[in-house]
């Protein structure tokens, strides 16, 4: 049973095509590898995913809720962590922990043992009286996957969730994150660059680029068509070789131009 549907999704900023036609479903239970070199429109898909960018054209299901027209359910089906770090370094841990529960509503009473049960498994339960700027890069990765946890999400969107982090870190963080996905029967949405990592723990692989979906399927599968024994050389041979320019030069910062002519 698919818990996200994306039908015939388009994203253009002007002239540019973010997003092109895009088709697939993630099942529910899976975990979903969305890759794509730099400005492919991984992001763009997953803004739109997310609720925080409209498509220009297409449909987006998610948990049966449209993302158009019922945008708060859509929101709190799912919990995020973003690439960047988006926790308050003011407060502490249980704080930071707090004040999500509150902000969705989780009932005090189930809010404050989630908050225990959490923080346990992230092993960052001694730690809860600590202001998070105290903490290391691998316990505030740590710190917001329990905060993206605590309402009881069906879905768990990741965009790039152990960039710059130690091999020791990311293989725990990867830990958790699947024994939460048996457990909890959590669907998760990933976004990687470290190949190995999508390799290891993803049931399904999709890669866009330019826009499009250039292949979709288990890992084994890509590896088949593309006539190689990794998901990295896969990668490489549907994507090709050349290097690319940061999102941020080209679709972003046609993105912004765009919002200040409305805003103005």
């Amino acid at each position: 049973m698919s818990i996200i549907e994306v039908i015939n999704l388009k994203k253009y900023f002007k002239e540019i095509k973010a997003v092109d036609d895009i088709s697939f479903s993630v099942n529910e239970g899976e975990i979903f590898a969305f890759l794509g070199p730099n400005g492919a429109g991984k992001s763009t898909t997953i803004k739109m995913l997310t609720t925080l960018l409209k498509p220009t054209n297409g449909k987006i299901i998610v948990n049966s809720f449209d993302t158009e027209k019922q945008s708060n359910e859509v929101r709190h089906s799912f919990g995020i962590v973003f690439q960047d770090y988006s926790l308050d370094d003011e407060l502490t841990a249980y704080e930071n922990m707090e004040f999500h529960g509150s902000l969705y509503r989780v009932p005090k009473k189930i809010r404050h043992k989630r908050i225990e049960q959490l923080l346990n498994i992230v092993e960052l339960w001694d730690r809860k009286d600590y202001l998070v700027k105290t903490f290391s890069g691998g316990m505030k990765r740590r710190l917001e996957i329990a905060r993206g946890l605590l309402h009881h999400p069906k879905i768990f969107f990741l965009d790039e969730p152990t960039i710059g982090l130690d091999p020791q870190t990311r293989n725990h963080i990867w830990d958790y994150i699947q024994k939460l996905n048996k457990e909890e029967k959590i669907t998760i949405l990933l976004t990687t660059h470290y190949m190995e990592e999508a390799e290891k723990v993803a049931n399904r692989v999709a890669i866009i680029d330019h826009g499009k979906i250039v292949i979709l399927g288990t890992v084994e599968e890509l590896n088949q068509k593309a006539n190689t024994n990794s998901l990295e050389n896969a990668f490489l041979h549907f994507t090709g070789y050349n290097l690319r320019e940061e999102s941020t030069n080209g679709i972003d910062r046609m993105r912004m131009r765009h919002n200040h002519k409305i805003k103005r």
